[in-house]
């Protein structure tokens, strides 16, 4: 039996998994793809071996938020029906869909459908509707505005044997179109012919664990978001390892959050103060957080009082939010001052999670906090970054992150290829068994308050899935090449640009 030492992406030596569009003000774009079969057939004399299967296959479901009263010019976009395109749908409040496939049998949600038994995604019928070995475009959209976002959620299926995945893509343009005379006077005139647009778009990959296009961290639905106060401990006992331990597991713990949940920094020793109000600036909350210094005593019932002010009358306080609490304390502290200031917290709707950190009084914060299961301990400074991760597994059950940024760096992260995790609630990065089904959902979202610096820019992009055999692969090492990427066309792509490739 031949063996591909191969551990590149090599257009030439695999079937090709491509897609592209245009997103922008002009235009914007995604794609994806998948591979097909990998069989071995030998023989020996009177004897026959077959080698297994390992088969990946897509379907997806995308949706684009351009305003009310816009089906007519979303259809003239390319989205008009026919043989082979989508007819776009108004689904209400400005929401489009815009791509889906396969298309479930009326009044069956496409979330429910993909997760269903009664399809059979892995027989070889299916593929005429799914994405199998063909790269499509997922956006392809013209005249994209400031407050504009789009979505796809890519329901992966790995058929028969188990394997480990693999979320790759590439940033294929970022044009400059010209310069309009708004844009001019905006960014000045431009030298080198690269757009603006995707250093502005924020995008947000996740496991969707519902198939259901929202990201959802705190696994309480899109009406509900997290409001949570991180209050730490900064009396002069935390001076060195556990400040510095702090730092790291408190801004991490921030990293995992996402808009629309906000986040504060509030900080106490004989007194307390917001550092950081809530936002969704989580660069800022980090900042104010690394910012700390160590010094006076301890009241864990001033932090408490400070965090309960800010979390339910804090400037951007949401009512109705889902309220949170993170206190960490290496110290003691006044018992009676600590818990009545916290009775009046949990009181009015705010869940408390504590931190004993070292010497800390364990029985008084395990008071403080919401139940004994939200009441954690530290022994050792080294200890806080698997406390803060624990606490963040229940404080953002449901949905799991695994990149955001702007569109520039999120395309840098996946490059390389992203590994995807079979199984997150296991130590350690796991394969996927066979015969699953995993959904990942894909944001991009112009703000608001962009200016006129992206008037006619352009981004196109692709994204692919990759998938590669686990049994007697412990440890697998792709390189996702860049050299690779756009070597071998089979064929145009949507808008003439380069293919992405894969393989099982």
């Amino acid at each position: 039996m031949s063996k591909d030492t191969n551990d590149k992406i090599g257009l030439s030596r695999r079937k090709v998994l491509a897609g592209l569009g245009a997103v922008g003000v002009a235009s914007a774009g995604a794609g994806l793809g998948t591979t097909a079969y990998f069989n071995d057939t030998e023989s020996f004399d009177g004897n026959t071996l077959t080698a297994g299967e390992l088969d990946l296959k897509l379907d997806y479901k995308s949706t684009y938020f351009g305003g009310p009263g816009r089906l007519d010019d979303i259809r003239a976009m390319g989205y008009a029906g026919g043989d082979e395109e989508f007819l776009a749908q108004d689904l209400g409040d400005g929401q489009y869909l815009i791509g889906q496939a396969p298309s479930p049998a009326a009044l069956q949600e496409w979330e429910d459908f993909v997760q269903g038994e009664e399809f059979p995604f892995c027989s070889p019928e299916a593929d005429i509707h799914l994405v199998n070995g063909d790269g499509i475009p997922v956006f392809t959209l013209d005249d994209v505005k400031p407050g504009d976002s789009g979505e796809v959620t890519i329901s992966i299926h790995i058929c028969d044997n188990p394997a480990y995945l693999y979320l790759a893509g590439e940033l294929t343009e970022n044009l400059e179109n010209g310069q309009s005379e708004p844009e001019l006077d905006a960014e000045g005139e431009d030298t080198d012919g690269i757009g603006e647009l995707a250093d502005f778009i924020d995008v947000c990959v996740w496991y969707d664990e519902d198939c259901d296009n929202v990201y959802e961290p705190t696994g309480t639905g899109q009406q509900q978001e997290l409001e949570v106060a991180l209050v730490s401990d900064v009396s002069g006992s935390m001076g060195g390892a556990p400040l510095s331990a702090l730092k790291t597991a408190a801004t991490s713990f921030v990293g995992n959050l996402s808009s629309p949940d906000e986040a504060a920094a509030i900080s106490f020793n004989s007194g307390a103060s917001t550092d950081q109000e809530l936002t969704t600036n989580y660069q800022a909350v980090q900042n104010a957080i690394n910012n700390y210094t160590a010094g006076g005593g301890t009241s864990i019932a001033a932090g408490i009082i400070e965090g309960e002010d800010e979390l339910l009358n804090g400037t951007i306080a949401t009512p109705g939010a889902s309220k949170v609490m993170i206190l960490l304390s290496d110290g003691q502290s006044n018992e009676t001052a600590a818990t009545d200031a916290a009775t009046d917290a949990k009181n009015n709707g705010i869940r408390i999670f504590t931190i004993a950190l070292g010497n800390a009084d364990t029985g008084l914060l395990e008071s403080v906090a919401s139940s004994s299961d939200d009441a954690f301990v530290a022994p050792d400074p080294a200890d806080l970054d698997t406390v803060y991760a624990e606490i963040a597994q229940i404080v953002l059950a449901g949905e799991q992150k695994i990149l955001s940024g702007t569109m520039s760096e999120v395309f840098d992260a996946l490059a390389d290829g992203e590994a995807l995790d079979g199984n997150r609630q296991e130590e350690g990065r796991q394969p996927y068994p066979g015969a699953t089904t995993q959904c990942i959902g894909f944001e991009w979202t112009l703000p608001a308050d962009v200016g006129n610096e992206i008037q006619t820019d352009s981004v196109s992009f692709d994204l692919a899935v990759y998938a590669e055999q686990s049994r007697h692969n412990d440890d697998p090492q792709v390189a996702f090449n860049g050299t690779d990427v756009n070597s071998t066309s089979p064929g145009p792509a949507p808008n003439g640009t380069g293919n992405m490739s894969g393989q099982n």
